[in-house]
């Protein structure tokens, strides 16, 4: 579909951001996650690779980094990446969940976040307790709100070079309202009932793979949700989508066109038709880099678009 639109939708544009999942480690186990992360996560970053992706930063300086996992923070090695990333980046994004800065031995994460002003994107899929306990576990909306507090102590969502972003997504199989609405309510909610601020509201459309996929299948609406996002699919959208600018790196060093690829094992191929690796990137980008799609990429086409940093284009109406 996106190809007959035009076939320069499915070639990578411009890296502008090099995307780093540190691992599959997380104290959470969220019902829609697409890495099925958790406690038992083994799925974890060296130093080696780290170092690997390092070198290249400095080849290529000025890209964005945008840390993820898993919880990125969880990594043993995640302050050796940090003091390493900080300086080659043009911006340094790390994607929590908040409730790991509350986890003991985490005190000096929020001081090196605000010290070096990174932009935090946190996981926060609705404003009431009981929808985010729901699909995040019991518990984890009061600690988010304890964590959002602390960070809003710090400047984030207060002072102006400290960006604090959060992440809606939905808790069914329905595509998310409009991002600019659900920033207001969010605002309105936070503010009112628990003195929280933050800079702004990312919209995440829930990609058929992983444990919500397992929730699709288990409840028979695997058929219907994947005709939902084909027939909302939007052209303006597909212009867009984030796998035209990013690259994601695994914790062994695979190369991917984005997280969603990642997870399902979908890694970027060379001319010979191996799989690439963070030492051959600069091989890749010089010979043109063809983007990978599937069945799951409808999900970043449909409504008004999905990324990692929330919806693509502005539209007038939602869709469920």
């Amino acid at each position: 579909m996106v190809e007959r639109i035009n076939p320069q939708f499915l070639k990578l544009n411009k890296l502008r951001t090099i995307q780093v999942n540190l691992g599959d480690m997380c104290n959470q186990s969220c019902e829609h996650c697409h890495v099925q992360a958790g406690p038992a996560g083994r799925k974890v970053m060296s130093r080696l690779v780290m170092s690997k992706i390092i070198d290249f930063l400095g080849r290529r300086r000025g890209l964005i980094v945008d840390i993820t996992g898993g919880c990125p923070e969880l990594n043993p090695d995640f302050k050796f990446f940090l003091d390493n990333t900080c300086e080659p980046a043009s911006a340094l994004m790390v994607r929590t969940n908040l409730t790991v800065l509350l986890e003991p031995g985490m005190d000096w994460v929020p001081g090196w976040y605000s010290e070096h002003r990174v932009i935090l994107i946190a996981s926060l899929p609705c404003y009431t307790g009981e929808n985010v306990d729901r699909q995040r576990g019991r518990g984890v909306f009061k600690k988010s709100i304890a964590a959002l507090k602390m960070l809003n102590e710090l400047g984030y969502g207060v002072d102006d070079r400290l960006e604090l972003n959060l992440v809606y997504n939905p808790g069914a199989d329905f595509l998310p309202g409009l991002q600019d609405q659900l920033q207001a309510d969010y605002r309105k909610e936070l503010s009112e009932n628990y003195g929280v601020r933050f800079n702004g509201l990312f919209t995440i459309t829930n990609a058929p793979i992983g444990r919500f996929r397992q929730f699709l299948e288990a409840n028979g609406k695997l058929e219907q949700y994947l005709q939902l996002l084909t027939e909302n699919f939007n052209p303006d959208a597909a212009e867009n989508i984030m796998c035209r600018n990013l690259v994601s790196v695994d914790y062994a060093g695979l190369l991917y066109n984005c997280d969603f690829n990642q997870a399902l094992g979908l890694p970027i191929i060379d001319t010979a038709g191996n799989s690439v690796t963070i030492e051959q990137l600069e091989d890749v980008l010089s010979d043109g880099l063809e983007i990978i799609t599937g069945e799951h990429c409808f999900c970043c086409t449909a409504g008004a678009g999905s990324s990692c940093t929330g919806s693509l284009v502005k539209i007038e109406n939602t869709y469920t």
